[in-house]
Formats: structure tokens, C-alpha cells, sequence
């Protein structure tokens, strides 16, 4: 009779992973091993035997994202939790086997028919060509994540179409929710900005157009974004036209180094930095101090790693940088602030948003959880599985302080140095949105009667 399969695993996965199992685990032939049964706890499943091959050919992280991106890998319960499980686990941890341990694995792995060729990486696995952030590979990078499909992000994101982490202002309570704090996420940008009607503003990365939105209907300005994204311009140009704004605001598909129409009076940029990369950071700083007036603010949205630990994976981890954002960069927070300074800016403040990203992911997690037919008619299976991963691991990332997001606002002093910025810090910085909202009732004007994502207000 045959040895049931999941203690065999068990001791492979052990090996393999130098860590003890973090929760249940159940083989394909219905046998279990490892903690001992919790209903309330999440169980992994082994559905093929192939997925024991991808973590023999590549132990750890890659090799478990590989494994539940093609399905070979599962959770039963509380997904989040068990990929948080699994996570902890592969995450950052070197893989170093001993002789003895890698011939005993291979042992196992014979035993149980997972040894062959390397299985072929999942089709959603990024394929990108050419040298690192030239303006070609930089344009294929964005289109992997971002043009992925514009129903999929309206099926996702709030009404307003804001892919970045809102500004929760409010505790939870009836009433305020996601589409709440990415309004005020906005409106404090606009604030910060110092944003007056006739002002003209820059958004480099702009996505679908919420902030331009925003800024043009409550503060009057003239707003141009640029994008990569031909999906995103596409329809931001259609939100911008039904809204009847075309008169100012204008989208452009182009790259960051290639405007030249200076200056505005006002730039933002909402989590596009870390596509710039560590070498070309500077070049993306200077070009941002050139674009702007003297006494003309900045804000940069952007996320930052190695708050909590070492710096090891800029990119994010080999999952993030393989399906979700290659050639992303992150760095510490002072490391950024230098290359800023560098380039001629002067830093007024910088707010950190940390847990407010956790907030904000969770309704995502939940609309992408919660209608998981909807999600695998418009993106498949194999990309459902993709953003399970991925959210359910930003959220762990963010909420475990191993990785971070501020708004840094930047003035660029005009020649005899001086600023422009009015003394009081509450004039400069804004009114807190919860306290003294510009935009109070929310009508469908703005946000151009999109699919609402999950309302419901973040457990503090």
C-alpha cells in the first residue's frame, strides 16, 4: 500500500524551505500533515505533484509564486491569511540546503514523481527585453500591470478610478469608506499643492485621470498628465469627455523625459517614482525641478522599503518583480529625500500614509474575493490568482512596516532662495479634508458613475 503523500511533503517542503510548515497541508490524495486540524485555520493544498518540481528548481518565493499562479499550489479558508502564511515563509529567507538535506529532498521528491525538466513559467510570468528603464522597456513594463484591462480596474478600484493609497481621515464608522478616503487623498494633494483656479498643473504618471479630474472640477486649473499607458489614456480621455473637461485637461501618452512644454505652476507625481529606477531617480528629480516655476510646489506620492530591516529586495520580492511590477525600485525614505535635495529641491514635508495603505488594500482584497467570477471572466484564471498574491502580500508588507508610502511636498525656490510658502504650517499644508472638506457631497459629475469597490470602512 502506498505512504499517504502529505507526510512525505511535509518533510520535502521542511527541507526545502528550512522553516516548519506555517499550516496544514493536504496532498492531492486527500491525506494531511503539519499543525494538527483548526477549522478556523486556512489549509494549503498540493494539487500536482509539479508543484514540488517548481520549488526543487527554484526553492523559496519564485518558486511557491509559481506554484499558486498555475494553480498547482492553494489555500482553503481565510486566503489571506494562509498566503500571509506562506508568505512569512519564502519571503526574504535564504535557501541554503545542506548535501545531506538536498539529496534527501531529491529522495522524496523521486518517491513521489516530482522530479523532471523545469516546468515552463506560468504565461502572465513578465517578459521584458532590452536595457533596464530605456524609454522602450520602460513602456512594456507599465503595459504588463497597467494595461492589463481598463474593466478589470473599474471591476476593482472606487468610482474615481484612484490606483494609490487613499488618505483615510475619518475612524471607521457608518458611512466612510474607500471611495471617502481616495477623495480625501485627493483633495489633500490639491491642498498641499496650494492649487488656485487658473494654476496649471502637471501630473507625471496620471493613470485615469482622477487627480487631473479632481483638480480641474474643484480647483479650477488647467491639468496636463502624462502616461505609458495607452489603456489608462484611453479611458481617462473618455472620463475627461463625458465630464465635459476637455477644455482643461489633457492627457498625453509620454514619457517623463519628453516634456518640454515648462513650466507649470504646480507637479504631481502619485506612486510613479518607483518606476524610475536607482540609476535614472536622479534624472526623473532634475526633470521635475525643471519643470516647475520658481516657488512652484511638488508632490510626490511613492513608496519606500527598508523602513523595518534591510534594503535586500528593492524590486519588491521576486513575485512582485516577476508578475505585478518589473523593474519597480523602492529605497529608504532618506535615501529618495537626498536624490530630491540633490536635484534642487527644497523638502517642506513629508507624511507618511503607511497604515492608511492597509486600509486601502483590504477593500480591494474583498471586491477581488467577493466576486471571483466577475474578476476570472475579465482577467482569467492564472491573473485572478496574480492579484490574490499580490494583495493579500501588500498588505502584509505594508501592515508589517516593510515597506512604507509618504507624500513629500517640494518647493523649487526661486533664484534668491526664497520659498513663496505662506508661514503658518496649516496654510501651507492644507486644511485637514475631514475637518473642512472643499468637495463634502459626492455626485456621480466626478466620478463618471464607475462600479463602486467594497465601502466598507477599515478595523483600526
Amino acid at each position: 500500500m502506498a505512504k499517504p503523500v502529505a507526510p512525505q511533503l511535509a518533510d520535502l517542503l521542511q527541507r526545502v524551505l528550512g522553516a516548519p510548515l506555517p499550516l496544514r497541508l493536504r496532498a492531492w490524495d486527500g491525506s494531511e500533515a503539519g499543525p494538527p486540524a483548526d477549522p478556523a485555520a486556512p489549509v494549503a493544498i498540493v494539487r500536482h505533484r509539479r508543484a514540488l518540481r517548481r520549488l526543487l528548481w527554484n526553492p523559496g518565493e519564485l518558486g511557491l509564486a509559481r506554484a499558486f499562479v498555475a494553480g498547482e499550489l492553494d489555500v482553503e479558508g481565510d486566503i489571506a491569511d494562509g498566503l500571509s502564511r506562506f508568505w512569512k515563509l519564502g519571503r526574504g529567507r535564504p535557501v541554503s540546503l545542506s548535501r545531506a538535506d538536498k539529496a534527501a529532498a531529491v529522495r522524496i521528491a523521486a518517491r513521489l514523481g516530482a522530479v523532471g525538466p523545469k516546468p515552463r513559467r506560468p504565461a502572465s510570468e513578465a517578459r521584458l527585453a532590452g536595457g533596464l528603464h530605456t524609454r522602450r522597456r520602460d513602456r512594456a513594463a507599465i503595459a504588463h500591470h497597467y494595461d492589463l484591462s481598463n474593466d478589470f480596474y473599474e471591476f476593482l478600484l472606487d468610482p474615481r478610478m484612484a490606483y494609490s493609497c487613499g488618505y483615510w481621515a475619518s475612524e471607521a464608522g457608518e458611512g466612510y469608506g474607500l471611495p471617502d478616503a481616495q477623495r480625501d487623498k485627493l483633495d489633500l494633494i490639491c491642498r498641499k499643492l496650494g492649487l488656485r483656479p487658473g494654476m496649471r498643473l502637471l501630473d507625471v504618471g496620471c493613470g485615469w485621470a482622477s487627480l487631473l479630474i479632481h483638480a480641474a472640477t474643484h480647483y479650477g486649473v488647467t491639468a496636463v498628465g502624462v502616461t505609458l499607458s495607452a489603456e489608462q489614456r484611453a479611458l481617462g480621455l473618455a472620463r475627461v469627455a463625458k465630464l465635459g473637461l476637455t477644455d482643461r485637461v489633457e492627457i498625453r501618452l509620454q514619457d517623463y523625459r519628453e516634456i518640454t512644454d515648462r513650466p507649470f505652476d504646480a507637479v504631481s507625481s502619485v506612486e510613479m517614482g518607483e518606476h524610475v529606477g536607482q540609476d535614472n531617480y536622479p534624472v526623473y528629480a532634475a526633470q521635475l525641478h525643471t519643470l516647475l516655476l520658481p516657488q512652484g510646489r511638488l508632490l510626490l506620492q511613492q513608496m519606500s522599503r527598508g523602513a523595518a530591516g534591510s534594503n535586500t529586495a528593492p524590486g519588491g520580492g521576486a513575485f512582485m518583480e516577476s508578475y505585478v511590477a518589473p523593474d519597480m525600485y523602492m529605497r529608504p525614505l532618506g535615501e529618495t529625500l537626498n536624490f530630491l535635495e540633490a536635484a534642487g529641491l527644497e523638502v517642506v514635508d513629508v507624511h507618511s500614509l503607511r497604515e492608511h495603505y492597509v486600509w486601502t488594500v483590504r477593500p480591494w482584497l474583498d471586491t477581488l474575493q467577493d466576486n471571483r467570477s466577475e474578476a476570472i471572466r475579465l482577467i482569467g484564471e492564472e491573473q485572478y490568482r496574480v492579484w490574490l498574491l499580490y494583495l493579500a502580500g501588500a498588505a502584509l508588507a505594508f501592515e508589517e512596516n516593510r515597506m512604507g508610502v509618504h507624500q513629500i511636498l517640494m518647493v523649487r525656490p526661486d533664484a534668491d532662495g526664497r520659498s513663496g510658502l505662506p508661514r503658518g504650517r496649516a496654510a501651507t499644508l492644507g486644511a485637514d479634508p475631514a475637518l473642512d472638506r472643499l468637495t463634502a457631497d459626492v455626485t456621480q459629475d466626478e466620478v463618471d458613475g464607475a462600479p463602486r469597490a467594497s465601502t466598507a470602512a477599515p478595523t483600526r
